[in-house]
């Protein structure tokens, strides 16, 4: 396709170039002064892009330079911009493989960018203008299936951002695809939704999309919707001269007053599109004028005429090398020479029409295998590129996914720590607090202990007294060496808090003999431990000697007659129990003796064991208890039983 057409369908520019080389002059002297590597490549690339409406060499060697300095800056963004823009100066050149290598590269560049809400937009209209750049060089190939792919992509992202000019380009171009195709009403569709996007922007290409309209409709046979729209064309151009568009705009009406039949209005606006095309020199654009002309003078047997534009168009093509002209002119002229009877020269060009008729089919068939090979390794190229960027974003989720894993790991480890900390403290505290409260019951159990110390060194010193008084020196002396070595038992153990139960019954056994000799033998004792008691089974000091003192003195001796008392050690599950036994006047006549008496002291014996008892119990955890119970045969009372339940301890607890 000729360039003229390539621009129309790219960029729908309007050919100003005076106005063009001012801005070029402009991005120079910008370029000159600039210092910073962004500025210079963004300035490249912005001249690259102002040369593409007149010059592909400075276009491709502009866009060359923005892309050297992108790659040594690494300015990902100014260097998917610079492939954009060498990638169109290709197409414009002809050599659509390196076009296509370079779209494909800076659709990779946009594509791996990371988004963010400043460069979103900047990022997806590179991706848009890559896709419509692949989709121009595919319908240069006659890929049309390709071209609409990448078309219709990049009118989808440049309808996200809203970018209705762009959108409107690409409208433009698949209704150009669609019309190639023959396939007019998809084609009239995206040319009447381009033109009404230019219409309300105002666009100065609108009469290239107009005379494309018209053009559908004159195919259809609508000769006055044709009209209609060459006539609003016409005013487009007027507005914003275009002098390619208005050339291709005189032989378009052209062919429509033919039509008509009106010959002159036909050959007039020909002869217009002649000078059009020679005032810019599009040898192309004049050689298909030329060829209408030709035939038009043809069907009208102006012999003359239609030799002249006929070979016109020739020389024309052939200067071009258009085959595709070449063959047209050259079969018009074998018809004109048959029709005039000329058979010689006839067959002349017949023979030219046909060797240039297979050279065409042979570079067809050349360029197909080419363009075959080229979408080979474009999909190739693709393929790997979809493969490559899968692989990248698997990776990314997997990176993401272990980073989530370590972080929770992490979490899940730091809360764990947390709570080994947290249950390591407490049970700290929870140490300190029970070490606390053992020490606390601790001293509680020797301050009622102490407590119990004077009360029994009271007594035996009452006894002490009271035996001299009774019995005389000698029987004194014996009583104060039994007593000295109680005490010297007492105060032994007194600082501990367990003793072994055998030095305990050693103690009640110093104490009953002690009490023996004071009340002139009127008791008998005994003092039993079952076997299956351990030796280091322990128990508190001085928590049973208050009961046998009391058992003595308040129900023993009352009696007046010979008593007995007798004390039993003995284990069940997990408690030691004592039980004493006497044969006293019971506990009843205990307390009225008591009644009568006037004590010259309060007797606490009682509550001071009560409460180490309750002390006991909750140091341990166990049940530590007393039962006092009043015996009777009949009605007869026969003494006391008390019974002293334990935890079972040890010397080594």
């Amino acid at each position: 396709m000729r360039l003229a057409a390539i621009l129309c369908v790219l960029v729908l520019c309007v050919t100003n170039l005076y106005a063009q080389d001012k801005v070029i002059d402009s991005l120079q002297q910008e370029l000159s002064a600039s210092q910073s590597a962004v500025e210079k490549a963004g300035l490249y690339n912005a001249i690259s892009n102002q040369y593409k409406y007149s010059d592909p060499g400075k276009m491709l060697e502009s866009g060359i330079m923005a892309l050297k300095i992108s790659e040594e800056n690494q300015l990902k963004s100014q260097k998917g911009t610079a492939y954009l823009n060498i990638g169109t100066a290709h197409i414009i050149l002809g050599d659509y493989q390196k076009a296509m290598d370079h779209f494909v590269w800076a659709k990779a560049v946009f594509e791996e960018l990371p988004k963010t809400p400043q460069n979103h937009d900047e990022i997806n209209q590179g991706i848009a203008r890559t896709y419509g750049s692949m989709g121009v060089v595919f319908s240069e190939q006659s890929n049309y299936a390709k071209a609409l792919q990448y078309y219709l992509e990049a009118a989808k992202v440049y309808e996200n951002l809203n970018d209705e000019g762009q959108a409107s380009k690409i409208y433009n171009n698949i209704g150009v695809v669609y019309k190639a195709q023959e396939e007019a009403t998809k084609a009239l569709h995206y040319f009447l939704k381009a033109l009404e996007i230019q219409k309300e922007r105002k666009d100065p290409n609108k009469s290239i999309t107009q005379t494309n309209i018209a053009t559908i409709y004159f195919k259809q046979g609508k000769l006055d919707e044709a009209f209609e729209y060459y006539t609003a064309a016409k005013n487009s151009l007027d507005q914003y001269p275009n002098l390619r568009a208005l050339g291709e705009w005189h032989n378009n009406i052209g062919m429509y007053y033919n039509a008509r039949e009106y010959p002159e209005m036909a050959l007039e606006n020909w002869q217009r599109a002649v000078a059009t095309f020679k005032e810019i020199n599009d040898k192309f654009g004049l050689a298909d004028t030329y060829l209408l002309v030709a035939e038009f003078e043809n069907n009208r047997n102006n012999k003359s005429e239609a030799l002249t534009a006929a070979n016109s168009a020739l020389a024309l093509a052939k200067e071009t090398d258009v085959l595709e002209q070449i063959v047209i002119a050259q079969k018009l002229l074998s018809a004109i020479y048959s029709k005039d009877g000329n058979a010689s020269q006839a067959l002349v060009h017949f023979k030219a029409y046909s060797t240039a008729k297979d050279s065409l089919h042979k570079k067809n068939d050349v360029r197909k295998a080419v363009e075959a090979a080229m979408n080979y390794e474009f999909e190739k190229k693709e393929i790997l590129q979809k493969e490559e960027t899968q692989k990248r974003e698997l990776l990314l989720k997997e990176e993401a996914k272990s980073n989530n894993l370590k972080l929770l790991f992490g979490a899940l480890v730091a809360l764990l720590l947390f709570g080994m900390g947290f249950l390591i403290y407490n049970r700290q505290q929870l140490k300190k607090t029970l070490t606390l409260q053992k020490e606390l019951a601790e001293y509680e159990q020797k301050a009622l202990h102490l407590q119990m110390n004077p009360h029994f060194v009271f007594n035996c010193l009452g006894s002490i007294s009271s035996f001299i008084v009774q019995n005389g020196t000698d029987s004194a002396i014996k009583y104060l060496s039994k007593f000295s070595k109680l005490m010297r038992l007492t105060l032994e153990y007194s600082k501990e808090s367990l003793i072994p139960i055998d030095k305990e019954i050693e103690s009640l056994q110093n104490y009953l003999e002690l009490e023996q000799l004071r009340f002139n033998d009127s008791f008998n004792f005994s003092i039993t431990k079952n076997p299956n008691i351990e030796d280091d089974v322990a128990l508190p000091p001085l928590l049973i000697q208050p009961f046998i003192e009391n058992a003595i003195i308040h129900g023993v001796i009352p009696k007046k007659e010979h008593g007995t008392i007798s004390i039993t050690f003995s284990v069940t599950n997990a408690s030691l129990h004592c039980t004493i036994i006497d044969n006293g006047v019971g506990i009843h006549q205990s307390r009225k003796n008591k009644e009568n008496l006037v004590l010259a002291h309060k007797s606490m014996a009682l509550d001071i064991i009560k409460k180490r008892l309750e002390m006991i119990s909750e140091a341990t955890g166990k049940q530590a208890s007393i039962e006092i119970e009043e015996m009777t045969k009949g009605n007869e009372i026969t003494g006391t039983k008390i019974k002293l339940q334990l935890p079972l301890q040890y010397t080594s607890n």
